[in-house]
């Protein structure tokens, strides 16, 4: 179990019982992954990291997050196809996911978008900005569910 984890599930019980937000990462760059992990775990979510975006669904079936946190640029397997499998799987589609990629060329957050993901943060990312756009999304998600 990695230490992202490990924090998290202690997390549960800093929380009163409540139940925390599930975010799947999925980034290949061991150092990003790590960062991302550790400032959603410091801010209270249940943190699943993948770093092959090939096990990236099979994961998210597992965990079942309430965010996806999507690298664009992975070996073998492109973020946009991946968000498109993830929009076309019955119990995922739902899911919000947030890209966090280093495409910041011009029409690339459009077809980001055009392929199902509902935040855009080109790299390097800033802390604030970064949770920000989390607290946006997780919180939308709840008002959607609510409704």
């Amino acid at each position: 179990m990695n230490e992202s984890r490990l924090f998290c599930l202690w997390g549960v019980e800093a929380t009163g019982g409540k139940m925390m937000k599930r975010i799947l990462v999925v980034e290949d760059n061991d150092l990003n992954r790590k960062l991302f992990c550790d400032v959603l775990a410091a801010n209270g979510f249940s943190v699943e990291p993948v770093a092959d975006g090939e096990m990236a669904i099979d994961r998210a079936r597992a965990f079942v997050p309430n965010l996806v946190i999507m690298d664009i640029q992975l070996p073998n397997v492109s973020g946009l196809d991946l968000i498109a499998r993830l929009k076309r799987d019955a119990n995922l589609r739902n899911t919000p996911v947030l890209a966090v990629t280093a495409y910041a060329g011009k029409g690339d957050e459009e077809r980001i978008r055009e392929v199902g993901a509902q935040g855009y943060l080109a790299k390097p990312v800033s802390i604030g900005p970064f949770m920000a756009a989390v607290r946006n999304l997780i919180d939308r998600d709840s008002r959607e569910a609510a409704a």
